[in-house]
């Protein structure tokens, strides 16, 4: 439960920043809005009144201040087929239900698999993204008058060098008004915000979604929901543990996936489509100063009012000045860092984070990218655990009973190594297996253990286990047969 004053600080603690950063990402939310709304297949009031609504709910109920959630492409790419094969009323109610997973999600505490996300997974995601992000303002860059390169140029101009005259207002914010009052004073032709869409000129209002409420339905949208939950939810995570160290304060996982249930929950009933956290604009909010929740507010309110006060301001905003502030988060987001530890960081890490990028910039899609950075990362993790298993032996004096000594981890990708290490064909009266500086940890060490024991007893030996520390006593009494009658037969029998 949060306490009054941290309620206060998390919304009221960073008020000037806060505001003129949430201005900054309102702008640069448009766009964006629209460009998925397209790719989704709907109209772009569609995304922008998404946008709005995840941003203020999410703000609300989140659990990252200062992160941004709008419409997002991640899960616009997963909507083309809803939309495409049972249309938008569907797209709606697959929101909702989506927002009901991820609820289910916050409750059932999933927020805390983040813990088996590992660092190079992070940047390898980060990474992607940067890439992804300069990538989507290269069509903006590709056969355009040669004016708007100069423009472009210009932005990145004022957007660097401004911060050195004053930081007390954001210049990406001060690079948007200056290009923008330019284009319009001298009349350029360049390729505006207008362009991209047709921009709503009323408030969104409450509807439910017109779909048959039968179980046909649900089973129509329920593999879309989940995927979107799924992907939502990584997306989120990620961006929040970005955040998290690029302002060195925590947040509130498992509360961030029940935020994003809501946003997207509510979203579905007022003609939005489904999103999550955009780390291109979280990046542009910490970047500007926005740290509390009072900038993600801003966000989402300042979009809605400038979409449908200011519109026709709106609509005349250059294209190249959103394209200078989007390649500045492509060259602020990307690690540089990690370029130069890639001879310095053990080569395991290394492949994690190049094979998370080239996955996720190769497919488009994030969650692939890192489901195969983690699966990467618990394979390489695995095997260096497997490296430390030792067994050692010693025999008596008269040569008839040895004693293995076991040291190091018994599991699935070193229980072969324990096994080979044991001499079945040693002519023995006894055999002592000293667990004792060992660890049994699931059933392919137990099965291990089993065939080790039986064998040795196959060729007549007494063979005792010492040593069972607690968690080792209990999966062996619990899973272990070689005591059992008729094992023997069993597990030599095959």
């Amino acid at each position: 439960m949060h306490s009054f004053h941290a309620y206060r600080r998390e919304w009221f603690g960073n008020i000037r920043a806060d505001v003129l950063a949430g201005l900054v990402v309102a702008l640069a939310l448009i766009p964006e809005a629209i460009a998925f709304s397209i790719i989704a297949g709907v109209d772009p009031r569609v995304g922008l009144y998404a946008s709005f609504s995840i941003a203020v709910l999410t703000a609300i109920f989140g659990g990252r201040p200062g992160m941004i959630s709008a419409a997002t492409a991640a899960t616009a790419v997963l909507m083309g087929a809803v939309v495409r094969d049972y249309g938008l009323e569907y797209l709606l109610a697959t929101t909702v239900l989506a927002g009901v997973l991820q609820v289910a999600a916050g409750y059932l505490r999933l927020g805390n698999l983040m813990r088996f996300v590992s660092r190079s997974v992070m940047t390898g995601f980060v990474n992607a993204l940067a890439i992804l992000i300069f990538m989507a303002q290269i069509p903006e860059l590709v056969g355009v008058p040669s004016l708007t390169y100069v423009m472009v140029a210009a932005g990145l101009a004022i957007i660097y060098l401004f911060p050195r005259i004053t930081t007390a207002i954001p210049s990406p914010l001060i690079c948007i008004l200056v290009l923008t009052t330019v284009s319009i004073v001298f009349g350029f032709d360049l390729r505006t915000v207008g362009d991209m869409g047709e921009l709503p000129s009323t408030l969104p209002v409450f509807l439910i979604p017109d779909v048959p409420l039968t179980l046909e339905t649900l089973w129509i949208i329920l593999p879309y929901s989940a995927a979107i939950a799924a992907v939502g939810l990584l997306e989120s995570l990620m961006t929040a543990s970005i955040i998290d160290e690029l302002t060195d304060t925590p947040s509130d996982k498992n509360r961030e996936c029940v935020g994003q249930g809501i946003a997207n929950f509510c979203t579905g009933f007022i003609g939005g489509m489904a999103g999550c956290a955009m780390i291109g604009q979280s990046m542009i909010n910490v970047k500007s100063g926005g740290r509390g929740r009072l900038s993600t507010f801003v966000s989402g309110v300042f979009l809605i009012f400038l979409i449908v006060v200011l519109g026709d301001w709106v609509r005349q905003i250059p294209m190249a000045a959103l394209v200078a502030v989007m390649i500045m988060v492509s060259i602020g987001t990307f690690s540089w860092s990690s370029v130069k530890q890639l001879r310095t960081h053990p080569r395991s890490s290394s492949i994690v984070m190049l094979a998370t990028v080239a996955c996720v910039v190769f497919t488009h899609n994030l969650a692939i990218g890192v489901l195969v950075g983690v699966l990467l990362s618990g394979i390489f993790f695995a095997w260096k655990i497997a490296q430390f298993l030792r067994v050692t032996s010693s025999i008596s004096e008269d040569g008839t009973h040895r004693t293995y000594l076991v040291e190091g981890q018994v599991f699935f990708a070193s229980a072969d190594a324990f096994s080979a290490s044991f001499d079945f064909k040693e002519a023995l009266e006894k055999v002592t297996i000293d667990v004792s500086r060992a660890h049994i940890w699931d059933i392919s060490s137990v099965a291990a253990l089993d065939m080790i024991v039986l064998k040795f007893r196959r060729e007549g030996a007494d063979v005792e286990i010492v040593g069972l520390n607690k968690a080792s006593e209990t999966i062996v009494d619990k899973l272990a047969v070689h005591d059992k009658p008729g094992a023997m037969d069993s597990l030599l029998g095959h």
